[in-house]
């Protein structure tokens, strides 16, 4: 079996996408790629330039101009990559809950999608590539060689993100986690634009109840890879 060039990694927020995709781009030697950073990035813009974050048409315009980058990581801070924002290294800054709050909202722009869709798909094209988002396998790369959805109850990945923010240390509650979660798969399932699904042809896992290492392994066996020693 022929490893796959391009894998798409689609699923809800704190499902295990960045984690499992991160283990398995490293791997597999291939790029890892969170789409899901842009948007963020953009909406950090938005933030920081006072725009009106509900003024689709001044977003769209921003997204257009505005220059992000992702590079490998520079910095052995945990981070999975460099987020760049006209230069500016916002690696960590882009996980802000003002950002977290309103990304989902500034994502369902058309126009921000089409922005940030373009530089996706180039980047895919050029292969050896695990590329991870909402709507991988559906919008971005519909010809993707493997698709995957990683999948979780609503319950399990509240719980997971609220102690990945405890471990940073954030100061919030459970309760307040499950309903922020809530609130954006219904926004994320929701939206006209590219809405979050899986696609036609994805294979999908259920992380309920299993391990890094567990679906870990079962992603490098869809890969052809046996173990993951």
């Amino acid at each position: 079996m022929t490893i796959p060039n391009s894998i798409a990694i689609d699923g809800p927020a704190s499902s295990g996408k960045s984690t499992i995709g991160v283990r398995l781009a490293e791997r597999l030697g291939y790029l890892f790629f969170d789409t899901g950073i842009m948007y963020r990035a953009v909406t950090l813009a938005v933030i920081r330039k006072g725009i009106d974050i509900n003024d689709e048409d001044e977003v769209t315009r921003l997204a257009q101009i505005v220059h992000i980058d992702v590079r490998s990581p520079s910095i052995a801070d945990g981070r999975k990559e460099d987020v760049l924002l006209d230069g500016e290294d916002v690696t960590w800054a882009i996980r802000d809950p003002e950002v977290e709050k309103w990304v989902s909202k500034i994502s369902a722009y058309a126009g921000v999608r089409r922005a940030m869709t373009q530089l996706q798909r180039r980047i895919g094209k050029r292969g050896r590539v695990v590329m991870v988002g909402r709507d991988i396998g559906t919008v971005v790369m519909p010809d993707a060689d493997l698709k995957i959805y990683l999948d979780a109850s609503l319950e399990e990945r509240a719980r997971r993100r609220y102690q990945e923010l405890v471990q940073r240390g954030e100061s919030v509650t459970l309760k307040e986690v499950l309903v922020g979660l809530k609130k954006r798969d219904q926004i994320d399932s929701s939206r006209e634009i590219a809405p979050l699904k899986p696609a036609k042809d994805a294979v999908i896992l259920n992380t309920d109840g299993l391990s890094i290492e567990e679906v870990l392994k079962k992603a490098l066996e869809l890969c052809g890879v046996v173990g993951n020693e």
